[in-house]
């Protein structure tokens, strides 16, 4: 029996058993899995009040532990907690690693870092975490007090609803503009007329009705036509928010419902990896862990899985460890799924096809451009044929939008035409057309608006630091969205996420500082400064306290506005007690 034992603390159950297994830690434990000089645990469940080793057994008193949670500063925070309240003093290595391959697990564990490397990592994880919970909770305090209504304030969630509220304001704002196009029907295409720029809009409607009056039953010519052929290459693989879109515009599901099939297909059936991931990429040392997963894929998808001499080389669309942040790319991990129910079968069709899609070739096409002179007139004429369908022969998009008249979008290939030909117009047609208000958001389209936050910025530097953070993270992102709907600042209509009465009056009343993601821009600026040691971790958090004081000296001077009054409801005693244990583990996390 050795006399020093390494512990090993990882984030996930599955994550330690991966590592066990590499490192021959195969003993199952009360909590942990054993051997080997190893004893591998995982930070679920009461981790924090177990005994330590040398009062189980003295042999054990000599200790070292790594690190072995998340490689991000979400999932250093976890452990420093963990170690912190564990009171323990021991020296620490830290496993950093994001791909959960044997070789990957190796090697990291054959260079593990000391722990003292990641101590700016750590203090930028603290102080994100302390002033979510200090701006959540003064916020929130600040403004509940002000309008005797509850009123709930948060760093990432009221920026969000900003959004939605400027959309509702664009939308109500919208005066529609009536415009004309005329449209000529010259037997086997159309066209619709274009000014000297380019321009298919006409503003008044005798001119329209003039050109079809001239154009109708006259003979012109094609005076240009133009092929261009061009090429679409495969999607990226999925991150969480991406799935979360795509599943929204095909099936209709929610975010958190995505997220909850995923992360079933993850824990329950094993079928997928983690899910709560914001890269779209693969590191390069699971190159072979891909291949057996694809030459182990059940059907349908094993028909669709070309021969290894004919898959096509993705590159860093695919491989590339420079894109890998604490998860790479959610795909499948090669076990057979058997029957899955109908709506995690969707979730893992999506993923399965996906990846299968990365080792096609590009879908080409031909774009069509014709322009027809017609009695001085000219009309423009667009087209596409199909050439190669490529990796959308394996997972095609999200069907095209529809017009009114229900037919799809999608321009059909122009007839062959030659320039000089000679065409005659059959039909010339005034059409009537209004301008449209910018659509609402829904799950999709706010998702996208949370990634990309930093267009809603006007400073550059913020807008950068936003592009590589966005509001929330994708594993956030769906209970920001449910946690407006719980509040009442947000509803559900059919598809459309509209903020309500409430939602409208509160962005009113807060200062724009709480409201733009300007200020969410801004924090993770400073935050990346402190994870590079180059800010002070006491100076972000003086400047988090001076903000907090100024958002309850603003509450107590806000506008005049009429919320729905206060409830406040006696708890039973049993809820009480059935609480504590919730609110114990909420210990220290404040409102996003």
């Amino acid at each position: 029996m050795r006399m020093g034992w390494i512990c090993v603390l990882a984030e996930k159950p599955s994550v330690a058993r991966d590592i066990a297994r590499v490192v021959g830690a195969r003993t199952q434990g009360q909590g942990c899995l054993k051997g080997n000089g190893y004893v591998v645990t995982w930070a679920v469940g009461h981790l924090v009040t177990q005994q330590n080793p040398d009062e189980i057994d003295p042999r054990w008193k000599q200790w070292r532990v790594v690190c072995a949670t998340d490689a991000g500063r979400e999932g250093e925070l976890i452990f420093r907690r963990i170690y912190r309240m564990c009171g323990c003093t021991k020296p620490v290595s830290r496993l950093w690693i994001s791909s959960m391959t044997e070789e990957a697990i190796a090697e990291g564990f054959a260079n593990l870092k000391d722990g003292a490397a990641y101590d700016a990592l750590y203090r930028c994880a603290q102080c994100r975490a302390d002033a979510d919970w200090l701006v959540g909770m003064n916020g929130s305090r600040a403004f509940t007090l002000r309008y005797d209504s509850l009123l709930s304030i948060g760093r990432v969630q009221t920026p969000t609803l900003s959004i939605l509220v400027r959309r509702e304001q664009e939308i109500r704002a919208f005066v529609p503009e009536a415009y004309w196009e005329v449209v000529a029907d010259f037997g086997a295409y159309q066209g619709t007329y274009i000014d000297g720029n380019n321009k298919t809009r006409l503003s008044k409607k005798d001119a329209a009705q003039a050109i079809a009056q001239a154009v109708r039953g006259r003979e012109g010519e094609v005076e240009r036509v133009s092929t261009e052929r061009k090429s679409v290459p495969p999607p990226l693989l999925y991150d969480l928010t991406t799935l979360q879109r795509e599943a929204n515009a095909r099936y209709g599901l929610t975010a958190q419902a995505t997220l909850e099939l995923a992360q079933s297909l993850y824990e329950k059936y094993k079928v997928l990896t983690y899910p709560r991931t914001d890269s779209r990429h693969l590191p390069n040392d699971m190159r072979p862990k891909i291949q057996k997963v694809l030459a182990g894929l059940p059907e349908p998808y094993r028909a669709l899985v070309p021969p290894p001499g004919q898959l096509a080389n993705p590159g860093k669309r695919v491989w590339d460890d420079a894109k890998i942040t604490d998860h790479h790319a959610i795909v499948p991990t090669g076990r057979d799924p058997g029957g899955l129910p109908p709506a995690e079968q969707r979730i893992y069709d999506m993923v399965a096809r996906r990846l299968l899609a990365a080792f096609y070739p590009p879908m080409v096409y031909d774009a069509m451009t014709a322009v027809t002179l017609v009695a001085g007139h000219r009309f423009l004429s667009k087209g596409r044929a199909l050439v190669d369908a490529g990796w959308q022969a394996v997972q095609p998009p999200p069907r095209s939008p529809r017009g009114k008249d229900g037919k799809d979008k999608e321009e059909p290939p122009l007839p062959p035409l030659a320039r000089g030909q000679a065409v005659r117009v059959k039909e010339a047609k005034a059409l009537q057309k209004k301008t449209t208000p910018p659509p609402p958001y829904n799950e999709n389209t706010l998702l996208g608006a949370m990634e990309n936050a930093g267009r809603f910025v006007q400073d550059e530097e913020m807008r950068l630091q936003l592009k590589e953070r966005g509001l929330g993270t994708p594993a956030t992102r769906a209970a920001i969205i449910e946690r407006l709907i719980a509040v009442g600042y947000v509803r559900r209509e059919k598809k459309a996420l509209l903020p309500t009465d409430k939602g409208v009056k509160l962005i009113a009343v807060v200062p724009e500082q709480i409201a733009s993601p300007e200020t969410t821009g801004r924090w993770e600026k400073g935050l990346s400064d402190i994870a590079k040691g180059k800010m002070d971790p006491e100076k972000f958090m003086a400047s988090i306290r001076r903000y907090c004081a100024f958002l309850c000296q603003y509450a107590s001077g806000a506008p005049e506005q009429e919320f729905p009054k206060r409830e406040f409801k006696p708890r039973q005693k049993k809820a009480k007690k059935a609480a504590a244990p919730a609110r114990a583990r909420k210990a220290g996390r404040g409102v996003k």
